[in-house]
């Protein structure tokens, strides 16, 4: 019973590559946010105070 659970369980590398399939990709993602935060010129930067157009019904 014990060696069927042991067998089962992920070698060290699985764990590792689990740990970068998820750490790489975050980094990642934090990386681009910052990088447009602070390099995305003032006319490209969203307005959050800005209220959102309605579309204009033809009738």
């Amino acid at each position: 019973m014990w060696t069927m659970i042991m067998e089962r369980i992920p070698t060290t590398l699985g764990f590792v590559c689990t740990f970068l399939a998820f750490f790489v990709p975050y980094v990642t993602y934090k990386i681009n946010q910052k990088l447009h935060k602070d390099g995305d010129p003032p006319w490209k930067k969203e307005d959050t105070n800005e209220t959102k157009k309605q579309p204009s019904s033809n009738r």
